[in-house]
């Protein structure tokens, strides 16, 4: 067992994994943040939030989640190190970039965009609705936090933020291009055939990601 979290392998097996689960977040998050320009008036979001922030299997997921995260971060981060080490520079470089794309190598550097703009975001959103004070809204007969409100305002009001949420999606997008398919060639999925159809399918679901959060703040500086 020692093996798995100190060999290589073992290291990369563990990041495929707590890849694919955060994969399995971003499908369920994206849906949820879609409904906010699906309503116009707040009421299936803050819904949605509300389910999310009251229901007892979510509030189980929460802390799996965040430990599915940590170590994502870990074991990229020590991986990165060692392969670092182990290559001369120059010739990392040259080998790199005839045999791999731009975000393969650039693996590192997305994901340390990518958690920035969620220490922003959590700072912004999970800190105000989990202790900071909410506004609230009575919808069919439950009063709950007004979630739409709270997000909305920071689109429409802060054109900075929107900015650095269409960016952020766009360097998930570009992280998904090679950490989609790379997870399953990992776990085994090593097959030709179906490694071919895993990086077509993560090119669809990269673009379907960072479309899908960079229409949200759009939307609310076009249009509202």
């Amino acid at each position: 067992m020692s093996n798995l979290f100190s060999s290589s392998i073992g290291r990369k097996l563990i990041m495929s994994i707590s890849g694919l689960f955060l994969i399995l977040f971003i499908c369920v998050h994206l849906s949820v943040n879609l409904l906010l320009i699906f309503d116009d008036s707040g009421k299936l979001f803050n819904l949605a939030a509300h389910f999310m922030d009251s229901n007892p299997i979510i509030k189980i997921v929460e802390p799996l989640l965040a430990i599915g995260f940590a170590v994502h971060l870990v074991y990229a981060t020590i991986i990165t190190i060692q392969n670092k080490k182990k290559r001369p520079q120059n010739y990392s470089i040259q080998n790199n970039k005839a045999t791999s794309s731009w975000p393969s190598r650039n693996m590192f550097i997305l994901g340390a965009l990518i958690v920035l703009f969620l220490a922003v975001h959590l700072s912004d959103y999970f800190y105000k609705i989990k202790f900071g004070t909410m506004p609230t809204i009575k919808i069919d007969g439950i009063i709950m936090n007004d979630a739409y409100l709270v997000v909305s305002k920071s689109f429409i009001n802060h054109f900075w933020y929107s900015l650095l949420y269409i960016a952020s999606g766009m360097f998930l997008g570009l992280h998904l291009t090679h950490g989609f398919w790379s997870a399953f060639q990992t776990i085994g999925w090593t097959n030709d055939l179906w490694l071919k159809r895993l990086k077509k399918i993560s090119i669809v679901y990269a673009i379907i990601v960072a479309t899908g959060f960079s229409i949200i703040p759009l939307y609310f500086l076009i249009f509202m």
